[in-house]
């Protein structure tokens, strides 16, 4: 069975890259979801990376309070580039071949992000990851994923969670949570349903670029999502 989709891009929150602690990353988390997105890299699908910083973010979450807003997503945007570095040796150690690029220049670990450049590693089947956000203070990983959704000609933004998809309230904490399977761009944002920053919605709805929200958690998500599986919630 082909996939659905010949180029995505995958957007991951550090967290996912903790396991199950609260903080740093966690070899036998990175491991097991490089070879998932390994799988799906295999079966022809082209990917983009985006990595949240959450997993390192958080870490200094109380004192970042008392700090100035653009130091601390400087910060943050430095966390999502040692996350991009981790999933990479996971993932050569996959065979895939991969390719960091960081909005932030640092030339001794990745390579500046020029979107010409970032096409061609995509064309010759290199799973690229971008770290660094969007280099701007005051922007989420989330918008950083829907502008390289679109820079690379993406068929569609895939964000993994830790739920099944797009829900009418948080299915954490209320059980009779109902999920979409289809929801307009309006309606998550006029209902702040959360589940992406509402820019990062925005810039999907102006571009008319499809979301997949869906589980993370459960094993074989990703290649599912992949091939057209009504897997989570689509927004569109």
């Amino acid at each position: 069975m082909a996939p659905r989709y010949k180029r995505i891009l995958l957007k991951l929150s550090g967290e996912v890259l903790a396991g199950g602690a609260n903080f740093g990353i966690d070899p036998e988390s990175v491991r097991s979801l490089a070879e998932e997105i390994a799988e799906v890299h295999r079966s022809g699908v082209q990917i983009g990376l985006v990595l949240g910083g959450g997993n390192f973010f958080r870490g200094v979450a109380a004192a970042a309070r008392q700090m100035d807003r653009v130091t601390v997503d400087s910060m943050g945007m430095l966390a999502t580039v040692i996350n991009c570095l981790a999933m990479q040796d996971a993932l050569e150690k996959q065979g895939v071949p991969t390719r960091v690029m960081t909005a932030i220049t640092m030339n001794q670990v990745a390579e500046p992000y020029i979107r010409r450049r970032a096409l061609r590693h995509i064309e010759k089947g290199r799973l690229v990851l971008f770290g660094g956000g969007t280099s701007n203070p005051f922007f989420s990983t989330d918008s950083a994923g829907a502008l390289r959704a679109l820079e690379i000609g993406a068929e569609v933004l895939a964000k993994a969670t830790g739920v099944d998809g797009v829900f009418d309230k948080d299915p954490r904490k209320h059980p009779d949570a109902v999920r979409y399977e289809t929801v307009g761009y309006h309606e998550v944002l006029s209902k702040a349903l959360g589940v992406m920053d509402a820019s990062a919605v925005a810039i999907c709805r102006d571009n008319k670029m499809p979301v997949v929200v869906f589980n993370l958690t459960t094993r074989g998500n990703i290649m599912r999502m992949s091939m057209g599986e009504p897997v989570g919630t689509l927004i569109s």
